[in-house]
């Protein structure tokens, strides 16, 4: 399967189910910019990330022998690892915040849209981060639940209306494209406010932030949505 593309992002599939892996081979070669260099259950998901180096794994959470979690902490190790997405059926959040916290760049189910499949590859090759908005309600919900004392932080009150817009739509999972489509902005321009949400929130991803956001109220529909609103 390697080596049919040039510069393409190289990705890999593990998963127990082979129709799965199909499936997502099906989706994902379709690109023209993306090429799936090995699929494989969790026994040789290691074996196969040091034979064919991906730049993303698309790895299942739960497999018989050797599960999504255990591959990614070995991997946490790496010097140079690939971007992993853990895929599940179900969004558990025990285990979404283990995967986090072991380095996952994101987390999504297996009933994700084809298209957005493609594209969380593309956003996690260019180092970026990606969750299932199903996931980030999860997500969002334990934290909330264990740190609901916590204080807003005072960022929020150096934010520009429009720097709150981008907020508002990253605390309902939404990735830079979608943004961009429903703010009628340029995706760079999304990108830009998003980075300035994340020095003034002082947090490192967009996770965090779409916790704070939610924590203050904030991931409804856009003030700038809302006036369009007939």
């Amino acid at each position: 399967m390697a080596g049919r593309f040039r510069d393409a992002i190289r990705v890999m599939v593990i998963d127990d189910e082979a129709l799965v892996r199909s499936g997502f081979q099906l989706i994902l070669a379709a690109a023209a910019d993306i090429e799936v260099v090995s699929t494989c259950d969790g026994v040789r998901g290691i074996e196969q990330i040091q034979r064919y180096r991906p730049d993303v794994v698309l790895l299942d959470l739960r497999m018989p022998q050797v599960d999504g979690l255990t591959i990614l902490r070995e991997l946490s190790g790496w010097a140079h690892a690939p971007a992993v997405a853990m895929l599940t059926t179900f969004d558990t959040g025990e285990h979404i915040s283990q995967a986090l916290s072991l380095g996952a760049a994101g987390f999504l189910l297996k009933d994700t849209e084809p298209d957005h499949l493609v594209q969380a590859v593309r956003v996690m090759a260019a180092g970026g981060k990606v969750l299932s908005p199903k996931v980030t309600d999860t997500v969002i919900t334990g934290y909330l639940t264990r740190s609901s004392d916590a204080p807003v932080p005072a960022g929020i009150d150096t934010m520009t209306p429009r720097e709150r817009d981008v907020l508002a739509l990253v605390g309902q999972g939404l990735g830079n494209a979608e943004i961009a489509r429903r703010l009628h902005l340029s995706p760079s321009t999304v990108k830009d406010h998003v980075s300035a949400v994340l020095t003034k929130l002082a947090v490192t991803n967009r996770v965090q932030a779409a916790i704070i956001a939610r924590d203050a109220g904030l991931a409804g529909r856009p003030r700038s949505e809302r006036r369009r609103a007939p």
